[in-house]
């Protein structure tokens, strides 16, 4: 039997209406059609559901919110990142971004579907006013009605948040308190979700955090040896970051695989500008190379990854500079763009590398940091099963993967170079994923391209269906 009842968000919850309050069924599949209208006691806009459900047996409803138009955003200093996506099909209605917001040149990109990008000159104020125009589009496409929720990338969390999270005041106070581990990012971000709030005050602002993976590591993985006190007073330790594209990666390459993600030891890799390796135990993060910062790990486009504490004293005597100034120094003019003396670009370095040594010399270095943190993570994890690849570099630099992964095949870690050469920047595969193993290889290597807009999407809809 097919029935039905209506539900509305109001309050950061979802409520039921009174009169189907005694309902019993199970719920085993749902439906939702969305629309908006005042409710006859408040001139605010509510967002209203009709949830359609089967029931079987006479055992408590358990409706469930599904099929949401998400708005994904990701909100920095000076621009705005968005996504329209539908989460049942994972297809992205608009997307695009605001650029140089506050700024004479602001301007923004817009594309609807597989329609042709808009570039457009926007006298953009501020966020909020970026926000306005932003809805004015998406209302050319469709009722404004119709969006189900926004989702906010979020950097830092710290240990207040293990998971994603409604935007409510108080929560917004405790990302706040998390501002001075990532400075550059938390400020910008919540910047994004108060300019949404006042704009659409009715629509659910759901935050998901780049660190609430990484919340299953352990303290003796986590925690620095440095005295206890700057732990349990200041909450110095290691965070990690990228954890919605390791997430991601993760679950796909387990579907790939065959197996429950519970079962699996994987190493995902996240490899571009910024990167970072993560150790997934059962579906969970046990480790991860960057720390209380992003600028911890692996080699960087920009920054230096693992250095000596004690060279930043001497760079400050040499070089006449600050704390403040050593730190940009090593997260602005290191990595691959310090050791080359070119570009922090790895495609020039990669066409430079044969007749240019300062190119090569960048490369392996940063192929030796990676090498060695994804040989430490199978330690740690008493084995692997999967090894994944994914961002700029880890779809589309065959010489990188195969440089790494050669170390590894002693382990049964060997990949067909030809089948991963196929995929080394080519065209046409985006959004999918490729087994480059050789055959009979006893550890599968895969290449996943992320889809950390889809994630955001995927986590909103989880934290609102719960409600």
């Amino acid at each position: 039997m097919l029935e039905a009842r209506w539900v509305v968000y109001h309050s950061n919850k979802w409520v039921a209406d009174a009169s189907h309050a005694g309902q019993t069924g199970q719920a085993h599949s749902a439906k939702v059609a969305a629309r908006t209208k005042p409710h006859k006691n408040n001139k605010k806009r509510f967002v209203i559901r009709r949830i359609f459900f089967k029931t079987t047996c006479k055992k408590n409803v358990e409706a469930v919110i599904s099929h949401m138009k998400v708005l994904v955003l990701n909100s920095g200093s000076s621009s705005l990142k968005y996504q329209l996506i539908q989460t049942e099909s994972g297809e992205v209605l608009c997307k695009g971004c605001f650029e140089r917001i506050g700024d004479a040149g602001a301007f923004y990109e817009h594309k609807v579907g597989e329609g042709a990008q808009v570039d457009v000159k926007f006298a953009c104020k501020d966020h909020g006013a970026a926000v306005e125009k932003l809805l004015e589009l998406i209302g050319e496409m469709m009722p404004l009605g119709e969006l189900d929720a926004i989702g906010h990338r979020v950097v830092h969390g710290g240990e207040a948040f293990k998971g994603s999270a409604l935007a409510t005041p108080e929560n917004l106070a405790e990302v706040e308190k998390c501002n001075d581990l990532a400075p550059l990012h938390n400020p910008a971000n919540i910047v994004g979700i108060r300019a949404c709030l006042k704009v659409l005050p009715d629509v659910p602002n759901v935050m998901v955090f780049d660190t609430a993976f990484h919340s299953t590591i352990q303290q003796r993985a986590y925690l620095y040896a440095i005295p206890i006190d700057d732990y349990k007073t200041h909450r110095i330790r290691r965070y990690g970051f990228h954890g919605t594209s390791h997430n991601f990666v993760a679950r796909a390459a387990a579907q790939m695989y065959g197996k429950p993600i519970e079962e699996l030891k994987i190493i995902t890799c996240h490899i571009g500008n910024g990167g970072s390796v993560c150790a997934i135990d059962g579906g969970k993060s046990v480790e991860t190379s960057m720390g209380a910062t992003p600028l911890e790990g692996l080699v960087m486009g920009t920054r230096s990854g693992d250095i000596d504490p004690a060279v930043i004293e001497l760079l400050s005597d040499i070089h006449k500079m600050s704390l403040a100034q050593c730190i940009a120094y090593l997260n602005k003019k290191s990595g691959l763009l310090g050791l080359s003396g070119i570009n922090n670009d790895m495609r020039d370095l990669m066409d430079k590398r044969k007749e240019n040594e300062g190119a090569q010399l960048a490369i392996d270095c940063f192929n030796h940091r990676l090498t060695k943190y994804v040989g430490s993570y199978i330690a740690v994890m008493g084995g692997v099963d999967i090894v994944v690849w994914t961002g700029g570099v880890g779809n589309n630099n065959e010489y990188v993967r195969s440089e790494v992964m050669k170390n590894f095949e002693f382990l049964g870690a060997k990949i067909d170079k030809e089948l991963s050469d196929k995929y080394n920047g080519q065209p046409g595969w985006k959004n999918q994923t490729k087994d480059i193993s050789a055959k009979g290889a006893k550890v599968k290597t895969y290449i996943i391209c992320t889809n950390e807009e889809l994630e955001i999407a995927t986590e909103t809809e989880k934290v609102l269906g719960a409600k």
